[in-house]
C-alpha cells in the first residue's frame, strides 16, 4: 500500500491493480473509455493522492510499445492534451491569447512525445498550423480523421 506519495512503494502494481479494481484489463482500455480526459485527471480517478499523471502516461507508452501502437498512443496524448489547453476548440481568431493556448498544446505534446516520433509530431504540428482547421475543431479520440490524416499509423 502507499503512504499517499505517488512513487512510493510499487507504483507500477498499484496502477494496474487500480485500473483492474474498476473492471478494465488494462490501462489502455481504462484510458479509452475517458478519450478526452486530461493524464492528471485519469491519474486522479486511479488514486487521488498516489497516483501521477506521468505514471499514466508511462504506462499507456509501454502498453502501446508492446501493442505496436505508438502512434495511435501518441495521437491519443494530442487529444488529452488539446483537451486541457484549448478546451472550446480551434480558435475562431488565432489572436495572442489562443497562439499561446495552441502552442503551448502543441509544446506540451512534443515534450510527451516518444523519440521514436518526435520528427512526426513536428511535421504534425506545422501542419496543423499551415492549415488550420475548422473553428471550434476538437478531436474526440485519438482516431479523429484530422488527426489519422496528419499523423497516420505508421509504427517507427
Amino acid at each position: 500500500m502507499s503512504d499517499g506519495h505517488p512513487f512510493q512503494g510499487n507504483w507500477v502494481a498499484r496502477l494496474y491493480e487500480r485500473v483492474r479494481e474498476r473492471g478494465y484489463d488494462s490501462l489502455t482500455a481504462f484510458a479509452d473509455a475517458r478519450p478526452t480526459m486530461p493524464l492528471h485527471l485519469l491519474a486522479k480517478e486511479l488514486g487521488k493522492d498516489d497516483v501521477a499523471g506521468v505514471q499514466v502516461l508511462r504506462g499507456l507508452l509501454a502498453e502501446a510499445e508492446r501493442r505496436k501502437q505508438v502512434t495511435r498512443f501518441v495521437r491519443d496524448v494530442f487529444v488529452r492534451l488539446w483537451t486541457q489547453s484549448v478546451p472550446e476548440g480551434w480558435p475562431v481568431v488565432l489572436d495572442d491569447a489562443n497562439r499561446f493556448k495552441v502552442a503551448e498544446a502543441l509544446g506540451r505534446w512534443s515534450a510527451y512525445t516518444p523519440e521514436t516520433h518526435e520528427e512526426r509530431v513536428t511535421k504534425a504540428g506545422d501542419a496543423l498550423l499551415a492549415t488550420p482547421p475548422p473553428p471550434g475543431w476538437r478531436p474526440l479520440g485519438p482516431d479523429d480523421g484530422l488527426l489519422l490524416t496528419i499523423l497516420p499509423d505508421e509504427e517507427v
